[in-house]
């Protein structure tokens, strides 16, 4: 049997004016871009690196 992959929950809890805009390129393709929104994702190293890029503005959940 496959092993279930873990999903992350990710919302954005920080606006993204005075950030570069790579970051906010980065929560765009996330799928966010408003406080309080949140996504669901495997856990993959892409989107580990991902989060890693905005870290200081989303919260990231396992669930």
């Amino acid at each position: 049997m496959a092993e279930a992959k873990k999903t992350l929950r990710v919302t954005q809890v920080r606006s993204t004016i005075a950030f570069p805009e790579k970051q906010r390129k980065v929560l765009k393709a996330m799928g966010l871009g408003k406080i309080g929104k949140s996504h669901d994702f495997y856990d993959t190293p892409e989107v580990r690196g991902m989060i890693f890029k905005v870290k200081h503005l989303v919260k990231v959940e396992e669930i």
